[in-house]
């Protein structure tokens, strides 16, 4: 994934979410939002031929080194880039159960799943203003972590493996001013199978 970077497909159709993401939604966040992000990053880094060879990890992980007339730009629609990317196959049509070695790490760090998924519900649910609720391993170990904006864990050196963007244009078409119903309703499309994988590869 690297300059010129380009919009990914959605591995499912606009509505095959519902009725737990709506169709609307899911379209004017991926074709409007997220295309936004890549044209704007893309923007950015098109005078800067030095930094063409190094993905959107690279760019993000190492932000100092991005010239300072264009790091915020980086950082925010960098970020963004990434942080759909990482996003749109967390979900899927008929979610499996969650289960695997992240579920079992999960219970471990947190004493059950039920008590994870109401601290992650919390912490996404009280966040000020935009921003993303993330699980992450922190050397090794998970954690529960909140980010502004479109900044992604790995700019503070943690890796994620599951994440909810909390930005209003995530849910606003359907839940309104209603975050926690919003956040509740996702939990029935998380795609475990996809977080195992993000798991099991942050461990090797």
């Amino acid at each position: 994934m690297t300059y010129p970077f380009k919009l990914p497909q959605l591995p499912y159709d606009y509505n095959a979410l519902e009725p737990h993401m709506d169709e609307q939604t899911m379209k004017i966040h991926h074709t409007k939002h997220h295309q936004a992000y890549v044209d704007k990053l893309n923007a950015a880094l098109e005078p800067h031929k030095e930094l063409h060879g190094k993905s959107v990890e690279e760019l993000l992980t190492n932000l100092a080194g991005v010239p300072d007339a264009i790091r915020t730009a980086v950082r925010n629609h960098g970020g963004g880039h990434l942080n759909h990317s990482f996003f749109w196959p967390l979900m899927i049509m008929d979610a499996p159960s969650p289960e695997g070695e992240v579920v079992g790490a999960i219970e471990e760090k947190f004493g059950s799943f039920d008590k994870f998924k109401e601290q992650f519900s919390a912490a996404a649910a009280n966040h000020f203003g935009s921003g993303w609720a993330w699980l992450v391993l922190n050397q090794g170990q998970l954690e529960i972590m909140t980010t502004p904006n479109q900044d992604n864990p790995i700019s503070q050196h943690r890796i994620p493996v599951l994440g909810i963007d909390l930005w209003e244009h995530s849910y606003y078409l359907k839940w309104q001013n209603k975050r926690t119903d919003y956040i509740a309703t996702w939990w029935n499309v998380v795609n475990w199978e996809e977080i195992n994988r993000h798991f099991r590869a942050a461990m090797k």
